[in-house]
């Protein structure tokens, strides 16, 4: 997975996005429009159909491993490890990288509702635009979700972003905490991966809200790919 190609892309990662892309995709064409209903029962199995259809959750789980493992290499790449971080840079590109596009969404989105456009437009009692554009600004959305219930589908999307930007503002400070100490950094980061299936059975019995967008899973496939990252640092280069 370290190996990239001359234009410094990574093949095995660019796989997993494409077919992580493809299955969050057909998670949401599935919500309106069930696969099985549609001419593809009548050539693929009733198996794949389903996996295809309800496998978004697996998708984002893949997207942050793999945000994880990127980060954390391209630290790694341009730093030597993790524990030499430039954390104003680091910031600054994140910044630079979420704030004009979350900007424009969010515009968008708050017009939407104010138009009062049909799937875009907040209508449950317990939630106001107003909340939605501060919990999408403030990283705490997916909580704002299990609090009040789904928001519209356009809004919903913002769940896992206000994961991945928790992830980058404690990302650094991990870092600088832990030093250059890599090893130290791989067992506490594996460690973290390894609780996933502990973080799955506390929230078994929580509503299937907090079980989709709780924070607690997402941060452990984060780790998933920073541990990664950090045993791929250590592995000879591949040959020719």
């Amino acid at each position: 997975m370290s190996s990239v190609s001359s234009t410094g892309r990574n093949p095995g990662i660019d796989l997993l996005r494409g077919i992580s892309i493809l299955l969050v995709l057909t998670h949401h064409l599935a919500l309106r429009i069930p696969l099985a209903r549609t001419g593809l029962a009548a050539v693929l199995p009733h198996r794949l159909l389903s996996a295809l259809s309800w496998s978004g959750g697996n998708a984002v789980t893949m997207f942050f491993t793999i945000s994880g493992f990127l980060i954390a290499g391209h630290v790694i790449e341009r730093h030597g490890s993790l524990g030499r971080i430039d954390a104003p840079a680091f910031y600054r590109r994140r910044l630079r990288r979420i704030a004009p596009l979350l900007a424009v969404l969010l515009a968008v989105l708050a017009a939407l509702h104010l138009l009062h456009v049909p799937n875009y437009t907040i209508l449950r009692p317990t939630q106001s635009l107003a909340g939605a554009l501060i919990s999408a600004l403030t990283m705490w959305l997916n909580v704002y979700e299990g609090r009040t219930g789904y928001l519209p589908g356009g809004w919903d999307v913002l769940w896992s972003l206000s994961i991945e930007e928790a992830f980058y503002l404690g990302f650094p400070l991990a870092c600088l905490l832990l030093g250059r100490h890599d090893r130290l950094a791989a067992v506490l980061f594996a460690a973290l991966a390894l609780s996933l299936p502990y973080a799955l059975h506390t929230l078994s019995g929580a509503p299937d809200i907090w079980q989709e967008k709780a924070t607690w899973p997402g941060m452990c496939a984060i780790a998933t790919g920073i541990t990664a990252a950090l045993i791929a640092a250590r592995l000879p280069p591949p040959g020719p």
